[in-house]
């Protein structure tokens, strides 16, 4: 046991032992020098001795008491002024800065929550820099097109007809969509994206899901086909898992040539529905399987950003899921060996 209350309590009672006992030293020893009486025991000592002794005692148990408490003061509170001083340090900007694990067991613990709080900390700051520079680095493009084409069309380089006004207006759904994305993952990574969630028929929703896909896929050639155990209703926010499932359909849709096909499976055990997308295109090499779920992270850099979505898709795929309680996994044995992604939901 290491607790801060005992350390006290013994180096106080330390303190004390160590005043009684120098004091009962003392006074044996004075009694040993003292001369015997007629009868051969040593006199008792007069009043006016007995006074100086209790005020030697007293002086000399405020010296000991002020020593031992200065003592153990700076023992006790030279870890927490060592956490003082950090906190410090990370208010101005430090973020970097941890403070060493030791001493009791409560300060060891209050050294720990602080190095996590301060990692924690970097760690926002980190996310928050990044964000700063992939929103910028995503609207650059749509505002410098649009910049360019108002540009050309006030100086009368291009004529402002029907077809520039459409290519105007693609432009300003493209950052409408970026914007509403980015609202979107950081209120569900914040964890106040608004959720309703009811008993659910989850094999209904897959219905509807690949129904209102089935023209898209048509177009582009693919075969949507669907593998559903009996499955229970589960609670959950059917939009958003709806909004799950449509997103990583789209997704396999994006990389799936024409005349492969895309498989949704469901099934229930162990207290979670599983649903896993897969696909036979194009596949990810161990590199995107790793950072598939990042911001604005593409498998296909060739894609544009029209083409290839903004790149917030996947992030808020897993912030929903992670929301419900639910965990998703990608998996792919490598390029041109197609994908699956994996969603677990709780029971």
């Amino acid at each position: 046991m290491n607790r801060l209350w005992v350390r006290l309590s013994l180096m106080i009672s330390l303190v004390l032992f160590l005043m009684f006992f120098l004091q009962f030293l003392n006074i044996s020893l004075e009694q040993m020098g003292q001369k015997p009486d007629l009868d051969g025991l040593p006199s008792d000592p007069p009043p006016a001795e007995i006074q100086r002794r209790l005020v030697n005692f007293m002086v000399f148990s405020v010296v000991v008491g002020t020593a031992g408490g200065i003592i153990i003061g700076r023992v006790t509170s030279e870890p927490i002024n060592r956490i003082a001083k950090a906190a410090h340090r990370l208010g101005k900007g430090e973020l970097d800065v941890r403070v060493p694990v030791s001493g009791s067991q409560e300060i060891r613990e209050l050294a720990e929550t602080f190095n996590k709080m301060a990692l924690e900390l970097q760690r926002a700051e980190q996310m928050r820099s990044n964000i700063m520079a992939d929103v910028s680095h995503e609207l650059r493009t749509p505002l410098s097109v649009l910049e360019g084409s108002l540009r050309a069309a006030l100086d009368r380089v291009v004529p402002l007809d029907e077809a520039e006004i459409a290519n105007l207006y693609h432009q300003t759904r493209h950052l409408s969509r970026l914007v509403n994305d980015l609202h979107e993952l950081s209120l569900a990574e914040s964890g106040h994206l608004p959720m309703e969630k009811i008993p659910t028929d989850i094999s209904s929703m897959i219905d509807e899901t690949i129904q209102a896909l089935e023209p898209l896929a048509a177009e582009k050639g693919v075969t949507l086909a669907e593998n559903i155990l009996p499955l229970p209703e589960v609670t959950l926010d059917p939009l958003r898992i709806r909004q799950v499932l449509f997103n990583l359909l789209t997704n396999a849709l994006r990389h799936t040539p024409a005349g492969e096909t895309i498989t949704l499976n469901a099934q229930a055990g162990d207290g979670w529905v599983t649903l896993s997308v897969k696909d036979t295109g194009e596949g990810m090499d161990g590199e995107q399987v790793a950072a598939v779920f990042d911001r604005f992270y593409r498998g296909d850099k060739s894609r544009s950003r029209e083409t290839g979505g903004s790149g917030l898709g996947l992030a808020i795929v897993k912030a929903i899921v992670t929301a419900h309680g639910g965990q998703i996994q990608a998996r792919s044995d490598g390029k041109g060996m197609g994908c699956e992604f994996v969603v677990r939901l709780p029971i």
